[in-house]
């Protein structure tokens, strides 16, 4: 039969993620969106912000092996 918009529909997201490893324990979330995909990231937490260095390392996790990302920093905001 045709072509559909359900054609796609049972393809894996294309999203890149990664592991967060360090920090407060209380982040709601270790498996995180990576938009854009680069050396680090900073991730919005109780009115500041973690920081996340890229690694060279991977850990296969349920949505297959992700990159992993070290804490190496808080900054706060003002206020």
């Amino acid at each position: 039969m045709g072509s559909g918009p359900d054609d796609n529909a049972g393809m894996a997201d294309t999203a890149a993620k990664a592991v967060l490893e360090g920090g407060p324990e209380e982040l709601p979330e270790r498996i995180v969106p990576v938009d854009p995909p680069g050396a680090e990231l900073k991730i919005p937490f109780r009115n500041g912000y973690e920081h996340f260095r890229a690694t060279s390392r991977q850990q296969h996790t349920a949505e297959g092996a992700l990159p992993v990302y070290e804490w190496w920093e808080r900054t706060e905001l003002p206020g």
